[in-house]
């Protein structure tokens, strides 16, 4: 009599599921704008900016001057944009201000990148025509990111899900709600392969030079950077501050407090219980109130605080490398150089070498 052998299946599901899913994050990535182009290609990318009614002005500035000051630093075009809305008129901004448009927003147009910029009353102007032609321009491929509120209609349209993404501070919680697919995340920019989403008009800005930094250097980036006297130190993954000082110090004066007890003991730093201490909190009471109100834990709050200084001091200063990290509350240059590499992707020394 033959043996009976168990027939075993010629491929597992497991290993299959996870090649399908290795393959489409391979895609996606493979679709991002936030990568150097490919050698030799002088072309460039042109970005469709798709304005919605009641947005603000600082959302598109925050977006196309950093792209428009990368162009005059390279003396030639290096990115070039459009300005669409739904129906192709004129778009009022909520302050009031018309912004012309050169066409109705059109799926099948060729573009690099989609970019759905809106603001207030969006439930109003996610019209089912819009959130159609949406779906069509995700169908067609390409990469697409949402300014603000445009994530809203990104997810709105089944673009975000199962991706991570991001929204303005204030509209999280009623996002995550109305959208369990979408992986929320309360960075101030949220890049995941060929979608892209900000929390706001500095988030975009940052996202802009994050763009710039991917595709021509840290160096251009800075430069771009400082055209308009910005302090460029926020990463995608620094969080949202979720309320300012002002209004901190109305609602939990404890909490604002302690960040005014880290801002001034830069070049010797308090320890968290310390801190905690004299503000009358237990450490516990005081992490989870951190975390309520400005999405860090205390000591990664004031350790980022810390390295921005440094940063500044960097950028803006002749002193060493040495006197900066001791400025900044770092006992010795190598602590100083690894919690900045941590944060910023590069050394002390690096970031002064791309001023140059």
């Amino acid at each position: 009599m033959r043996a009976h052998c168990a027939e075993q299946p010629l491929v597992n599901a497991d290993h299959l599921l996870y090649d399908f899913r290795s393959f489409v994050d391979i895609f996606r990535n493979a679709m991002t704008i936030f990568a150097p182009p490919p050698s030799g290609q002088e072309d460039p990318l042109e970005l469709e900016f798709l304005l919605l009614p009641d947005t603000s002005m600082l959302l598109l500035a925050a977006m196309v001057e950093p792209l428009r000051g990368a162009n005059r630093l390279m003396n030639r075009q290096v990115y070039s944009w459009r300005l669409t809305s739904p129906d192709g008129a004129p778009v009022t901004t909520i302050s009031d201000f018309p912004i012309a448009v050169s066409d109705r927003f059109d799926p099948a147009t060729p573009r690099d990148a989609l970019v759905v910029i809106a603001g207030y009353n969006i439930e109003t102007h996610a019209t089912r025509d819009l959130i159609g032609r949406l779906r069509l321009a995700g169908r067609k491929g390409g990469a697409i990111g949402g300014v603000e509120s445009g994530a809203w209609l990104l997810a709105m349209a089944g673009l975000l899900d199962g991706r991570r993404a991001t929204t303005h501070w204030e509209d999280l919680e009623a996002f995550e709600t109305r959208f369990p697919s979408v992986i929320l995340q309360q960075d101030r920019f949220v890049i995941d392969g060929d979608r892209f989403t900000t929390g706001g008009a500095t988030p975009a800005l940052d996202m802009a030079l994050e763009l710039i930094r991917q595709r021509q250097g840290n160096a251009l980036a800075m430069d771009v950077a400082s055209l308009f006297i910005y302090e460029e130190s926020s990463l995608p993954s620094d969080p949202q501050r979720s309320i300012s000082l002002g209004q901190l110090a109305k609602r939990e004066p404890r909490v604002a407090a302690a960040v005014r007890l880290m801002e001034s003991h830069l070049e010797d730093p308090l320890s968290i219980n310390q801190i905690a201490e004299a503000v009358d909190l237990s450490s516990r009471r005081l992490e989870t109130l951190f975390k309520r109100f400005l999405g860090q834990r205390p000591r990664d709050y004031y350790l980022g605080y810390r390295l921005k200084a440094a940063r500044r001091q960097l950028v803006a200063g002749a002193a060493s490398t040495l006197q900066i990290g001791t400025s900044c509350g770092f006992n010795s240059a190598s602590a100083f150089s690894r919690a900045y590499r941590a944060r910023f992707g590069e050394s002390p020394s690096e970031t002064r070498r791309g001023l140059s």
